[in-house]
């Protein structure tokens, strides 16, 4: 064996002197490599990683896309550690700066070792090698190269030599060489093994890396020999660094990670690609994410773990901010709750009463009956809604019930819209998957229905522009989408005025609460079902922000309402937003116009919106305590009452009220006596047109209203 190893030896002494003085005969007979210039290397470099850039081309988010090697962005020499450069030459190439690619001394040295029986030291210079990693032809194999593709390597390095610059050479390899494992690159390498840029790398580290390019693999113990004998020093200390570095895994910590779920959903559909651009904020992201941090973490004490938001440019549709989940404080950060199916809640309500107003059975003054209802439903028996807190408020308007978000006269509402027509608003406004109405019901009123927090956002955003729906876009174009009318304009702004009426709100949320900002704003609130889904979805003239709170899990929050749980939230983003500048209330369009009316139980008396041919005939004024007299409080003049055909006629009942309980006062209907309004107690409505009286005994008219069924 010994005389065989001797042998071999020998011939591939002989075989070192042949390449240098009869080589070029051989590698004649090949082809000249075509070596790529300096530019078009850094130009063809891609980077496993795909990174989220912000409308202005800052990083927001970096993530692993190619699992071929881990490669990181390309490295200019300028910001690499000049211990490491000393360190890779002296290991690797220690005459670099004086040979045009190849060391003929370093060839002649390797000849002499191997016709003495000893072994050799590496010949191939740096360039030799970087030639092998442009190459692939050359590249070498488990065998090692053959004599041509030896001299095909040489003259590949000769023509880098021509062709780049020392500082373009060293560059390209310290970027493009294996050091340990997949990590491939000094910035993969150095951040990885050290946590570290390239330009921070010490001697020690240096010496670690340098010593890894000859066998990336190689054992600790032999990678801290060989950069032990680069620095001729510390060894105990070099060995402690190396053992700590190279335990794997391998991992790469993340500066950029602020944007998980956009880049993700923007990533998807393009494929693996270095650099994805967006609409998205920087600043604004890294706030939203912040700001859904803080508020999770002090509410996490009452089972309220996840959250989400977006934020939209109400005039281009571009989204600003897109948080898909609280991160670390999530048990499930990776799923995206923009894009999670949840229970709407209260969310749909403006779009129902919009649709109320719109077919004119309603105005934003008419009066609704905010009291306990049965509906008979085939499969379960009874469905009896409920108001949040338990509490009934009789008659109150529209404006009211919207704001307040009652429960009760929502579900009238859609009643007497029908679940049909409310399904077909909902879907052109874009919520998707809808079921068929039969399945909702009158509970989607209150918010049965699965829609998405993206969906959800954008409806709002038609709202805000008027009932002009567009789509939202998280990818940059030029030019604006176009936008096709899903709601008439006049409702959307009879609405938009509803639910920034701080007043109005008043009776469910009190004066002082999240939702009341000093500047314009429009805002509705939602919570599903046992408090498993929270939502605050609202926006200003510029903006809008929605907004879900809850957790993935589908476990119920502890006492958290959209007020508590998703609304602080909302608030602060739409402060930020919003703070600098003075909202504006839109201008109301053509076709709705203001009228003085009386809220009939208090006797107040204010200007409200109507669609032009809606508003009263008769203009109210309060009257003087010397003037009052007994009124019709419900129905008030105009109302427009429906009989739903699904319900029993039996269990269908309309309740007069007047402002006194006199029993020299009675209720006569169409010139019909009904009977004393203390001992009447309801009337079972029938489709039809109808005047309502109020008159003593005696026959005297006291008040009259008109009002009818369909």
């Amino acid at each position: 064996m010994r005389h065989l190893l001797s042998r071999n030896r020998l011939i591939g002494g002989v075989a070192v002197l042949v390449l240098l003085g009869g080589g070029f005969w051989v590698g004649e007979l090949s082809p000249q490599p075509a070596v790529p210039t300096f530019e078009h290397v850094l130009a063809t470099y891609r980077s496993s990683e795909t990174a989220l850039l912000d409308r202005h081309g800052e990083v927001l988010h970096v993530t692993r896309s190619d699992f071929s090697g881990r490669r990181l962005s390309w490295t200019p020499l300028g910001r690499i550690s000049p211990a490491l450069t000393r360190s890779v030459i002296a290991a690797e190439d220690r005459r670099f700066h004086g040979h045009e690619g190849v060391d003929v001394l370093a060839l002649l040295g390797s000849a002499s070792a191997l016709l003495r029986l000893e072994r050799p030291r590496g010949a191939s210079t740096i360039s030799m090698q970087l030639a092998g990693l442009l190459l692939p032809d050359i590249a070498p194999r488990s065998g090692g190269r053959t004599l041509a593709q030896k001299w095909r390597q040489m003259r590949a390095a000769w023509a880098i030599e021509t062709l780049w610059s020392k500082a373009g050479i060293l560059e390209a390899y310290l970027n493009l060489v294996s050091y340990r494992s997949e990590l491939k690159g000094i910035s993969a390498a150095a951040r990885a093994l050290f946590d570290k840029d390239p330009s921070g790398l010490n001697l020690r580290e240096a010496a670690i890396l340098a010593a890894l390019i000859r066998a990336p693999n190689a054992p600790p113990a032999r990678v801290a020999a060989r950069a032990c004998a680069l620095l001729d020093g510390d060894c105990v200390r070099i060995e402690a660094s190396v053992s700590k570095a190279l335990t794997p895994p391998y991992r790469v910590r993340r500066a950029e990670n602020d944007a998980y779920h956009a880049l993700h959903r923007l990533a998807a559909p393009v494929g693996p690609a270095e650099a994805v651009p967006s609409t998205l904020d920087a600043g604004l992201q890294r706030f939203v994410l912040q700001v859904v941090q803080n508020h999770v973490e002090g509410v996490a004490d009452r089972n309220l773990h996840d959250a989400a938001v977006i934020v939209a440019d109400n005039a281009t549709g571009e989204v600003l901010a897109y948080v898909g989940s609280s991160g670390d404080l999530s048990e499930a950060r990776f799923v995206d709750g923009v894009q999670a199916r949840r229970q709407a809640g209260s969310t749909l309500k403006p779009f129902i009463y919009g649709l109320a107003i719109e077919r004119r059975y309603l105005t934003a003054a008419t009066l609704l009956d905010d009291s306990p209802i049965e509906i008979p439903i085939a499969a379960s028996g009874v469905y009896r809604p409920r108001n949040y807190d338990g509490i009934f408020r009789g008659p109150v308007t529209v404006r009211e019930a919207l704001a307040s978000s009652l429960n009760t006269p929502a579900v009238r509402t859609i009643l007497s819209v029908g679940p049909e027509e409310a399904v077909v608003r909902l879907s052109n406004l874009g919520l998707r998957n809808l079921m068929a109405p039969e399945f909702y019901g009158a509970s989607l009123a209150l918010g049965s229905a699965d829609v998405t927090l993206w969906e959800l956002t954008n409806a709002y955003r038609a709202l805000a522009n008027g009932g002009l729906r567009g789509p939202l876009r998280l990818s940059p174009r030029k030019g604006v989408e176009p936008e096709r009318r899903v709601m008439a304009q006049g409702p959307a702004f009879i609405v938009t005025s509803i639910l920034s009426d701080r007043d109005a709100r008043s009776l469910g949320f009190g004066l002082d609460s999240p939702l009341a900002t000093p500047y314009f704003s429009a805002v509705k609130t939602g919570t599903s079902k046992d408090m498993r889904d929270n939502w605050c979805i609202g926006f200003s003239d510029a903006y809008t922000v929605g907004v879900w709170a809850g957790n993935f899990s589908g476990e119920p929050m502890w006492n958290v309402s959209g007020i508590s749980g998703a609304a602080p939230i909302w608030r602060d983003i739409m402060d930020r937003l919003n703070g600098h500048r003075p909202g504006r209330m839109p201008l109301p369009p053509k076709g709705v116009h203001a009228h003085r009316v009386a809220i009939a139980p208090t006797g107040k008396v204010y200007e409200e919106w109507f669609l032009a041919g809606t508003e009263p005939t008769y203009e109210v004024a309060r009257p003087r305590p010397s003037e009052a007299r007994p009124r019709i409080l419900y129905p008030t003049n105009g109302t427009i009452l429906a009989v739903d055909p699904d319900i029993p006629r039996t269990l269908q009942k309309v309740v007069f009220q007047a402002s006194e309980d006199d029993e020299e006062l009675s209720w006569v209907l169409n010139g019909r006596k009904l009977g004393p309004i203390d001992a009447f107690e309801a009337w079972s409505p029938e489709p039809g047109e109808f005047q309502l009286s109020l008159e003593k005994n005696g026959g005297e008219p006291v008040d009259h209203i008109r009002f009818s069924v369909r």
